[in-house]
């Protein structure tokens, strides 16, 4: 041990005495961060995706020693349970970690809080410095940079852009009149979302370029290559109207100084090595340090229910077949159920059909169901509000979370694939999907719960064994024994 290491074992064990925990890792953990800390390298810790949140003192130990080494990129959920929660738990040990919030670094020592915008506006203003990036959540960082470099531009927007240009008013008009046009002309059903491509986008782009200065969003617009973004429009055909979004292909890849040119502490508890390596190819990153934090509750068997002959999503009798195994799957569960479909319209119907047989027990997207009821989302709200619902006795998966070239943003990153001839299903559509199950399935370890696969592809597709293997370990359940 060196001094850092040393003091953080000492504190972390001195802590432990006092509080009651069943997770064998926070010594580990705390060696970890501080050898990282110390040495200012860039390390991936492989967290139990069942650990929930319980990594916060294995981080925050060392950080109380060191707080003007690092800076911690956090959700909005995660900077009100550090504020309200875990530093008034250091304080009652005596320890204190003095943190700071806002755009500009800060002067004394004191550990930075930032949010992932904050983080890419830090990066560009050149603030970050000599700090070392601590990102608890690194399997998720290049969804959230995408979400916080998205653009939308709306109605309203329009209208700013002919009052700041008077001037081009008559070509704004009748460029804007022209897109709508033809994006409600290529619309396959109501309020859904298009793809924007061809010349319109490119001709507002270069009429921007002749304007003096314009409003943001459209500031931001003329900087882009298109090349490297995804745009599409989600139509509104009640107003008649619709919003335009930009979003980056690869984030990681758009911004690589973010992590190339920082130290990182990084955490995951996805399992998935091929996903992350690809982000860090992207990020033109490599670690000097890769850990794995192993679980025992992991070695419980989970139970599977997953039919051999289960029709395809992409077929006529999928819907029904759902809604029939959901109702028996549902029938006497005296605990949660959660559904999980990313397909909207597929699980709204899925919804309305079980909530006409179960009346209120049946809610969508809610955090405060019933103790017997049954929650219906897709998986990204799953996954994002684990830590608010209650562990679900069962997950029933109607669909694999698969991404649908339907998909705007999708199908632009799959093109952009297939340009660079790479085989886009297995190194992109296919790691993202196994990235999501084993945090998504983690509750379920916990609770003794068990799992229903009801989509077919699972059975009838080659890649069904990656999917089971994701599960590992597992029982089958041959049939629905009554509760």
């Amino acid at each position: 041990f060196t001094m850092l290491e040393a003091q953080a074992h000492h504190q972390i064990k001195t802590l432990l005495r006092q509080e009651e925990s069943d997770w064998p890792h926070h010594l580990t953990l705390s060696r970890l961060v501080a050898r990282s800390l110390r040495r200012r390298d860039t390390t991936l810790v492989q967290l139990p995706p069942s650990s929930s949140e319980r990594w916060w003192l294995g981080l925050l130990v060392p950080l109380c020693l060191a707080p003007e080494a690092g800076a911690l990129v956090l959700t909005a959920p995660q900077r009100r349970r550090l504020l309200q929660l875990e530093l008034p738990r250091l304080r009652n040990q005596g320890l204190r970690l003095p943190c700071w919030q806002g755009p500009t670094p800060p002067e004394g020592p004191q550990l930075w809080l930032m949010d992932v915008g904050e983080l890419i506006q830090a990066h560009r203003d050149g603030h970050l410095g000599q700090r070392q990036l601590l990102i608890p959540e690194m399997d998720q960082l290049s969804r959230r940079m995408r979400n916080a470099l998205t653009l939308e531009i709306e109605h309203q927007h329009w209208d700013e852009l002919r009052q700041a240009c008077p001037q081009a008013e008559s070509g704004l008009l009748e460029l804007h009149d022209r897109m709508s046009r033809q994006l409600f002309a290529d619309a396959t059903r109501p309020d859904g979302a298009v793809r924007l491509e061809g010349s319109a986008g490119q001709a507002l782009r270069d009429l921007l370029q002749l304007m003096p200065a314009s409003p943001e969003p459209w500031n931001s617009l003329r900087s882009i290559n298109p090349a490297e973004w995804s745009q599409w429009a989600e139509l509104d055909h009640r107003l008649l109207q619709w919003r335009w979004k930009l979003a980056p292909l690869e984030p990681l890849q758009l911004l690589r100084g973010v992590l190339l040119d920082h130290p990182c502490l990084m955490f995951s508890s996805n399992g998935d090595n091929a996903r992350l390596d690809l982000e860090f190819e992207q990020a033109g990153v490599v670690p000097d340090v890769r850990a794995t934090l192993r679980e025992r509750e992991l070695n419980e068997p989970l139970p599977v229910y997953a039919p051999r002959r289960q029709p395809l999503p992409n077929t006529r009798i999928y819907a029904q077949h759902l809604l029939e195994e959901s109702r028996r799957l549902i029938l006497g569960q005296a605990g949660l159920t959660l559904v999980l479909i990313n397909d909207d319209q597929l699980r709204r119907q899925l919804t309305s059909s079980l909530a006409a047989e179960f009346g209120r027990r049946v809610v969508h997207e809610s955090t405060a169901p019933e103790s017997n009821g049954v929650v219906t989302c897709n998986w990204d709200w799953w996954l994002e509000h684990q830590e608010q619902l209650p562990a679900p006795a069962q997950l029933i998966v109607g669909m694999l979370p698969i991404a649908s070239l339907d998909n705007p943003l999708t199908s632009a990153r799959v093109e952009r694939m297939k340009q660079q001839g790479e085989d886009w299903f297995r190194t992109l559509l296919l790691p993202e999907a196994l990235s999501l199950i084993p945090t998504a399935i983690a509750p379920l370890r916990r609770s003794g719960g068990r799992l229903a696969i009801l989509d077919g592809r699972l059975r009838g597709r080659s890649w069904g064994d990656q999917v089971l293997q994701r599960l590992e370990p597992w029982i089958p359940l041959q049939r629905l024994l009554p509760e």
